[in-house]
């Protein structure tokens, strides 16, 4: 009963989080869209680390090795939600704006004691959704509304593999299926009735298969400290999609066409270390190459660079005080922008804790993370994620 509650679970979530739309930054416009993260909920209280990150606690699609740190005889479940707040600037003034949504939802389990694990779940590739509107004119005599409206996202279904090939050496896999729509609407329309409404409609559906490796190094010393090196790296893909493009003035459509377009190669590398189970220092890099990458007729996007750094405190795992066994995280993340119409580096420093439930192996984190990008509009945000990462002890053989 246990498991078909949580596969209908499963699926009724990932319709729901396909259908979601994530976003109202007019930076959306651009590229694909704000892209998602991949990281768990935990990890993001410590600026989005996870490619050297291995918990028992955590399911980390990141890194696809990591998921033999799970229990042996442990079935998990993690499932995630968001609020997020946001203030746009420029010369016409502020405004604000507020989504909440589904993150993610997961699920791991070991299939040979510790040394294979699988994982899957859902989660999001990108997001749309903008709707602006500027007036302006062509000297004293032509007057113009430009109307730039767009909606929709990629979402991704992944099954993932992990294989403990020694006691300090693991490998895994992921494969993702991606799917979904955007859509994008830019208009002109003229004041005057001497001239002539312009409008470009295009439209993007993805349906591809992608895939992703990692392989992790780790090593537990003798006094309790905990060592982990990492690296994730992904092909460059060629989307099996369908992309139009339509362009129509007063008469007729002038214009109609398709475009090949791609995701790029991405490597990355990322270390941690932990002392006597309660401190643990985090770095990660990731480098997309989004600058050879063909996308919607020409190459309009840059590689992009990710740096994060997190740090996360529990004072004692056994203790028999709650408050000793909470976790307490911090962190910071530096991003570069992908799409070329966005000026600046992105920043975003993150907090969060680990709320262990008393009696048993599930934890409850939330994480309040600050951004800022953007220079001529600036974009200010705040965002709330809660998840439950559940822990069940399906395969415990109890004795009479």
């Amino acid at each position: 009963m246990k498991k078909i509650l949580v596969t209908y679970l499963f699926v009724c979530v990932a319709l729901a989080v396909g259908a979601q739309n994530m976003t109202s930054s007019p930076y959306s416009r651009f590229g694909y869209g704000d892209l998602g993260d991949d990281t768990p909920n935990s990890y993001r209280g410590m600026g989005g680390v996870g490619i050297g990150m291995r918990s028992n606690k955590a399911i980390n699609p990141l890194q696809p090795a990591s998921y033999t740190a799970c229990d042996s005889v442990t079935f998990m479940f993690d499932l995630a939600g968001s609020v997020m707040w946001t203030t746009y600037a420029d010369a016409a003034g502020r405004r604000n704006r507020a989504n909440g949504n589904l993150e993610y939802i997961s699920l791991q389990l070991p299939l040979y004691k510790r040394y294979i694990a699988v994982s899957a779940g859902v989660m999001p590739f990108s997001s749309v959704g903008y709707n602006l509107s500027l007036k302006d004119s062509i000297g004293k005599d032509y007057h113009y509304t430009a109307t730039y409206a767009g909606e929709g996202g990629i979402s991704e279904v992944y099954g993932g593999l992990s294989f403990n090939i020694m006691d300090w050496f693991a490998v895994g896999a992921n494969v993702y299926y991606m799917f979904g729509e955007v859509s994008n609407y830019r208009a002109l329309t003229f004041t005057e009735s001497g001239m002539h409404d312009v409008a470009v409609y295009g439209q993007l559906k993805v349906n591809s298969v992608r895939t992703r490796v990692g392989a992790q190094l780790f090593h537990t010393f003798d006094n309790g400290d905990a060592f982990v090196a990492g690296a994730v790296w992904e092909p460059r893909l060629t989307l099996r999609d369908n992309y139009s493009m339509i362009e129509t003035n007063w008469e007729d459509t002038i214009h109609s066409g398709g475009e090949t377009l791609q995701v790029p190669m991405q490597w990355g590398v990322g270390a941690s270390y932990t002392w006597q189970q309660r401190l643990t220092l985090a770095f990660d890099y990731t480098n997309q190459a989004w600058s050879n990458v063909e996308t919607f007729g020409n190459n309009k996007l840059r590689s992009r660079g990710i740096y994060a750094l997190g740090v996360e405190y529990r004072h004692d795992p056994y203790g028999r005080n709650y408050v000793e066994r909470v976790c307490w995280r911090v962190g910071a993340k530096l991003t570069d922008p992908y799409q070329q119409n966005v000026k600046g580096k992105e920043l975003k420093v993150s907090l969060g804790v680990g709320l262990p439930l008393r009696n048993a192996a599930t934890v409850f984190n939330a994480t309040v993370e600050y951004g800022h990008r953007g220079s001529i509009l600036k974009e200010d945000y705040l965002k709330l994620t809660i998840n439950a990462a559940i822990s069940e002890n399906w395969f415990f053989k109890r004795k009479l």
